[in-house]
């Protein structure tokens, strides 16, 4: 069975509060879409704000609708430049212990006490797509994305329910690292499932190109 999910690359972003958005904006404001995103009700927004830490800062854009917390979503290059060296790796909501930050806009800042995190790669799948993948919410796998950098994602959280459409988010770090791009197809293997196909390149001739470090053929495994 082919499980196949595309890859959405996150660059780094942050998700605000109704208070906080409403301090920095105004009472009632309402954010201003300019590109929906691939999970149900999510969305780019045209609002930026300015996020300091202790020794740099930059902008980033809000990503809607407003949420309970405000968190700040980036990868580990961007820690350095904000003077903070050791952001935790965390799933979205996951903000206890996190590093605070501040956030600039309209001539207004909020310190915050926490919620600075490098994302948790996962993967997003409705309960259809779940069980037609035999794969329950919660579970960890293994990813392969094939190309000249391709590389197996390990420990990746699976998370299934309502709200939820298949894709794969990584960072820009990630994505460098294995050369994907956004909506790249990436495939979910396992040592029952996973085909010869699933782990070879392909040259532009049609040659198939056995990869460095891939994962036996299913033939070889006896």
């Amino acid at each position: 069975m082919n499980r196949r999910v595309p890859i959405g690359i996150s660059n780094k972003h942050i998700h605000l509060s109704k208070e906080d958005l409403e301090y920095l904006f105004g009472e009632g404001y309402e954010l201003t879409p300019i590109k929906n995103l691939k999970q149900p009700g999510q969305f780019a927004c045209e609002e930026m704000v300015t996020v300091h830490g202790p020794k740099g800062s930059f902008k980033v854009r809000i990503l809607g609708p407003a949420r309970k917390q405000t968190q700040l979503e980036i990868d580990q290059a961007d820690g350095y430049t904000l003077g903070v060296r050791d952001v935790p790796i965390r799933l979205s909501g996951d903000l206890e212990g996190t590093p605070g930050f501040a956030i600039e806009a309209n001539g207004k800042t909020i310190q915050k006490d926490k919620g600075m995190i490098i994302a948790e790669r996962h993967i997003h799948l409705s309960e259809e797509q779940g069980k037609m993948f035999n794969i329950n919410n919660g579970e960890r796998v293994s990813v392969r994305i094939k190309g000249p950098r391709g590389l197996v994602f390990n420990n990746v959280l699976c998370r299934v329910g309502d709200g939820h459409e298949a894709e794969m988010h990584i960072d820009i770090e990630e994505a460098n690292a294995s050369g994907a791009k956004n909506d790249q197809l990436a495939c979910i293997i396992d040592p029952i499932t996973f085909t010869k196909e699933d782990i070879l390149i392909q040259h532009e001739t049609g040659e198939e190109i056995p990869m460095v470090g891939d994962l036996p053929y299913m033939d070889d495994m006896g």
